[in-house]
């Protein structure tokens, strides 16, 4: 029996929903599994605890090119090449995602020099204008496709002001990062270039012309700082472009599906709206966990963890979804939806990582979900679904679950 043939995929029908994962982590803390395209097993973290643990364990790096001895190329290698990527993508990938220790941290510090509160809080007028006339413009026809005419939109317009990309380039960018996530090599490949490309014209624009943006703030680090210069500033910006507009967008459109398939969660919200500032969107983003599994990460060293043992070199990767419907963690129903779930510890769910890469975005993320619930749900008559709930479509893409093609939605009322 090969390989293929006893380690499960993670893009088949079984590993794709709650429930799968749910098998998968009833079976051991650590599984292995295969991605596709992708030839090395790893080890899938299921449970919560063993999941927090280790994230945090020194002895897990994501920069597979710390193991000198290491034979083959690396997870990420694999799944560049199976996708006909540029080499250019791995360099911009190690800068910040796959850097470890030291480096990783300065690079952290550097972004949150210029990442600040301040200018996430300063996006929120911004972000609750464009709502109300996205909003208003979609329930004036009566209908619309909410991924793409409304979460896509916001979530690309939040990254885009962010850097200092104005409005009329945006809708480019939103194609670009439809095109990315995708998973088609046809679409994919083509993004990426124009992305990168854009990104450098952009910091050149902004070395002749500052603005009060996080590019202009990154230029200014850079005169400061040695070890950064444009090639770091365009791995920062394809990163922020990366998980913030695609994942955000699918996100929103995973929490407002949520919310109409839990109608007595959505009254109880009404009925007690301070929950939006404390508890429903933690709540939403443990239960939606739109972003599955994380970034592979390699032992250093042969070693035990949570009863399994795991040789030097060997991959793991950290199961989000996995983690966030671990019973352990939640006694009360860890499947379902609960508004009013006292969170856990820390930020009460995965849905962000934990440990040294703690989404830096994560800020903005919760803004803008409570933006969009205070507007479509609390503000007035709530969407309706278009389409029977069967009816709606799923696309699987590669090592990242199953998520919404559309959500096709009707205004019963207009604002």
């Amino acid at each position: 029996m090969t390989v293929s043939e006893h380690i499960p995929s993670l893009t088949s029908e079984f590993v794709s929903t709650a429930d799968g994962y749910r098998a998968l982590r009833e079976q051991a803390p650590l599984v292995q599994v295969k991605l596709p395209d992708v030839d090395t097993p790893m080890w899938l973290v299921t449970r919560y605890a063993h999941m927090k643990e280790i994230l945090s364990d020194s002895r897990f790096v994501r920069d597979a090119a710390k193991l000198s001895d290491q034979e083959g190329p690396s997870v990420v290698d694999q799944m560049i090449e199976a996708y006909g990527l540029p080499p250019e993508f791995g360099d911009y990938h190690s800068i910040l995602v796959l850097a470890d220790g030291d480096e990783h941290l300065r690079m952290r510090r550097i972004i949150t020099r210029a990442f600040t509160a301040r200018r996430v809080n300063a996006l929120r007028p911004t972000l609750e204008r464009l709502t109300r006339e996205l909003h208003r413009s979609l329930s004036a026809k009566g209908k619309a496709e909410l991924l793409e005419e409304f979460c896509y939109p916001l979530a690309c317009a939040a990254i885009c002001e962010l850097l200092g990309i104005v409005e009329v380039d945006q809708p480019q960018v939103r194609k670009q990062m439809m095109d990315a996530i995708s998973g088609e090599p046809g679409r994919l490949v083509p993004a990426f270039t124009s992305m990168v490309e854009r990104s450098k014209a952009l910091i050149e624009l902004r070395r002749e012309n500052p603005q009060d943006d996080l590019i202009s703030d990154l230029l200014r680090v850079a005169r400061e700082e040695d070890r950064f210069d444009q090639k770091q500033i365009v791995a920062i910006t394809m990163v922020l472009i990366d998980t913030g507009v695609g994942p955000a967008a699918h996100f929103l459109a995973d929490m407002i599906l949520a919310l109409l398939d839990h109608p007595g969660q959505l009254a109880r919200l009404r009925e007690e709206p301070q929950l939006l500032h404390t508890r429903a969107v933690p709540e939403l983003l443990r239960f939606t966990s739109s972003v599955p599994v994380g970034a592979p990460m390699y032992a250093t060293e042969d070693l035990d963890f949570a009863g399994v043992r795991i040789t030097r070199g060997e991959a793991v990767i950290p199961g989000i979804l996995a983690a966030n419907h671990d019973p352990h963690e939640y006694p009360d129903d860890a499947l379902g939806l609960d508004l009013g779930r006292a969170p856990g510890t820390g930020v009460g769910h995965m849905a962000f990582g934990h440990g040294p890469h703690f989404c830096i975005g994560a800020a903005l993320a919760r803004m803008e979900a409570e933006i969009v619930i205070d507007r479509l749900f609390l503000q007035g008559d709530a969407p309706e679904l278009a389409v029977h709930r069967d009816a709606l479509q799923f696309a699987a893409r590669p090592g990242d679950g199953v998520h919404l093609k559309a959500l096709p939605v009707r205004f019963p009322t207009l604002d």
